[in-house]
């Protein structure tokens, strides 16, 4: 359903709910890769964060951002938290530089 399809304000929140819960789904996929990162990078001598690729995604991010006709600065924010969240998960597993 549309947001414009909604007529109630059930159905808003239904869908919202909805779009929750793939995000959801879509960060714990993504969690998967940051422990699966987390495994390599050892083994390949690298640290958790490496800043290049911290700001090769964030640029990546607000590029999608406005293609799709989100605020960048709120997607860049909200990335780099998650980012944030990201390294730190690592840095417990395989320590900081």
């Amino acid at each position: 359903m549309t947001p414009a399809e909604c007529r109630t304000m059930a159905e808003v929140r239904a869908e919202i709910d909805r779009i929750d819960g793939l995000i959801v789904a879509l960060l714990v996929e993504r969690l998967g890769y940051i422990d699966r990162a987390a495994e390599l990078k050892p083994a390949l001598g690298l640290p958790a964060r490496i800043d290049e690729r911290v700001e090769e995604v964030v640029a990546k991010v607000r590029a999608r951002a406005m293609a799709e006709g989100l605020d960048p600065v709120l997607a860049e924010a909200l990335w780099r938290r998650l980012i944030d969240w990201s390294i730190a998960r690592e840095e417990a597993v395989i320590g900081r530089d």
